[in-house]
């Protein structure tokens, strides 16, 4: 069995690709911060259908705790699964900030990054000893660093970011045969930042030719299906998932 630690699982775009992957038969390791209840959700409505998964508390804003959360996965690899190393990992976890550059503080500004650049880059760095020769590496970006929305620019300026680290991270893990790629969801209908007001979705469906905003398991079955076999030979790529938003 394959092995995914998927990183935010608990809501949103993280619970539908832990859902989407244990359909898939990949066991999962998903991270939630300050919502164990959600989490635990998510874990057993994968054991409902007949999966496995294991929900540990993260903050990816943290990265001093990252060793002592690299300790935790070895352990649940080896009491879960009867495995040391796991094949792969999405660096999903994240939130949004919707302020005008001029109004945004130092505060804000450096929470974003720990979450969104900081966290992604050492967390992998401290979890690829674990990690199986033949995996994969997806970070989720944003279409966001493609169009310049009002309000949004740390967020799209680290998930930018993102998107070349993802490109260094295949440059230099193709030795271990570990793939890395990115996917930049368009607007989603989650929680993120609030939620969408019905009014807002219709501005952002109108701007999607397919005409309508996504919804999360849009992008969970994307994140699984990269995952697999079948896109093997795909390889430092950004892949925006977003139903042709503002093209």
């Amino acid at each position: 069995m394959s092995l995914v630690i998927i990183t935010g699982g608990s809501r949103g775009l993280g619970a539908s690709a832990a859902v989407q992957c244990a359909r898939r038969g990949i066991g999962v390791i998903l991270t939630y911060n300050s919502n164990p209840e959600a989490a635990a959700k998510v874990v057993s409505a994968i054991a409902g259908e007949g999966g496995k998964a294991v929900a540990l508390q993260l903050d990816v804003g943290d990265s001093a705790t990252f060793p002592a959360f690299r300790d935790t996965v070895r352990k649940t690899l080896d009491k879960t699964w009867g495995r040391m190393d796991f094949d792969f990992l999405v660096n999903n976890a994240g939130y949004g900030l919707y302020n005008p550059i001029a109004t945004v503080t130092e505060d804000e500004f450096d929470g974003l990054f720990r979450v969104h650049l900081k966290g992604p880059f050492f967390l992998t760095q401290t979890l690829l000893p674990l990690m199986a020769k033949g995996g994969h590496i997806i970070n989720v970006a944003s279409a966001t660093s493609r169009i310049a929305t009002a309000g949004v620019a740390p967020y799209a300026s680290f998930k930018g970011g993102l998107e070349v680290l993802t490109r260094y991270m295949a440059k230099e893990f193709g030795d271990l045969r570990i793939r890395a790629n990115s996917i930049a969801p368009g607007p989603i209908r989650t929680e993120l930042g609030g939620g969408l007001s019905e009014e807002f979705e219709a501005v952002l469906a109108a701007q999607t030719t397919l005409g309508r905003v996504g919804e999360p398991d849009d992008v969970g079955c994307m994140v699984a299906s990269l995952l697999s076999d079948d896109n093997c030979w795909i390889n430092a790529q950004n892949i925006e998932v977003a139903g042709g938003y503002i093209i």
